[in-house]
């Protein structure tokens, strides 16, 4: 039996409790997939990392990143998270500011922001996104299972940001507050969509904290409601800017997620340029410690 360094980060809160956990295997060598798939399995968290070598000469760390179910190409919170947790075990130091990242998605860069308390805003370059509009008997399906009517002048789309997130925009963030999805429905239209789970985005009013409130939902892979989503996020705002909205919430803007859940989760959005989304957030860890491994057993 092995013991090799574990945290359990939350992301996108400073406050311990309040934002996404995610559970951070700080050495994974030796490790098989199914090894880590039992592991993130075993922790019940949306996602779970395991730290590897890279391979790539211009990244910091790879980075594997499970749901209980399968294993993700890249996820926003987990990014994060995994950074903050490598930063504070002192196991890599940024050059200039940044990191990069290595995962399946391909290589990831991270900013380092100071702030006035211990834990700095981190922030990643989303990936490059794509689209894909729903149909129209896509998005009356929807509708039904999220009981509730959505903007159909701002057409859902599919967004893939790595994950592929289907991005829905509702009236107001009330509304958004307001649903109760059918999880067994919608875990069957987003296995038909091929989407990992659906994003909903609404608008506060102008002059509140926080420009919007977004809720995502895959329980396709076993996670109902996702406290606070960086991807999910992420593809939100490329959506955005997709539909020429940009203006509608500034270069910058504060999105808030998790009330639903009791969290308070606060996600730093902004648009560099044309082609460039940062998605950041701050982290705080609620578990330090080691976890046993088994290595070489029921690989």
């Amino acid at each position: 039996m092995t013991q090799v360094p574990f945290k359990q980060v939350d992301v996108f809160t400073n406050i311990p409790y309040r934002g996404n956990p995610v559970a951070v295997v700080l050495d994974a060598q030796g490790l098989t997939s199914k090894q880590m798939q039992e592991i993130a399995n075993w922790t019940n968290l949306s996602e779970t990392t395991f730290v590897l070598p890279p391979k790539h000469a211009g990244a910091d760390y790879l980075v594997r990143i499970f749901t209980p179910r399968s294993e993700l190409p890249f996820a926003g919170h987990p990014t994060l998270g995994t950074a903050h947790a490598l930063l504070e075990a002192g196991k890599i130091t940024p050059k200039n500011g940044r990191l990069v990242q290595e995962c399946e998605a391909g290589l990831i860069e991270l900013r380092i922001n100071s702030t006035s308390d211990a834990s700095p805003v981190i922030e990643f370059n989303l990936p490059k996104p794509s689209f894909v509009a729903l149909s129209g008997d896509e998005v009356s399906e929807l509708e039904s299972v999220l009981g509730a009517t959505v903007q159909r002048h701002n057409w859902p789309k599919k967004v893939n940001v790595g994950p592929v997130w289907t991005i829905v925009p509702m009236d107001s963030a009330e509304a958004v507050l307001a649903l109760q999805p059918d999880f067994a429905r919608m875990a069957q239209f987003d296995r038909i969509n091929q989407s990992i789970g659906t994003v909903v985005y609404g608008a506060y009013a102008k002059g509140s904290p926080a420009a919007i409130e977004v809720r995502a939902f895959a329980p396709g892979v076993g996670v109902n409601e996702d406290p606070v989503c960086g991807s999910g996020n992420g593809a939100v705002a490329a959506f955005i800017r997709e539909a020429g909205q940009v203006s509608n919430f500034g270069s910058s803007f504060v999105s808030t997620q998790g009330v639903f859940v009791g969290r308070a989760g606060r996600i730093f959005v902004s648009f560099d340029g044309e082609d460039r989304i940062r998605v950041g957030g701050q982290s705080v860890t609620c578990i330090n410690g080691s976890i046993a491994l088994s290595l070489g057993v029921n690989s």
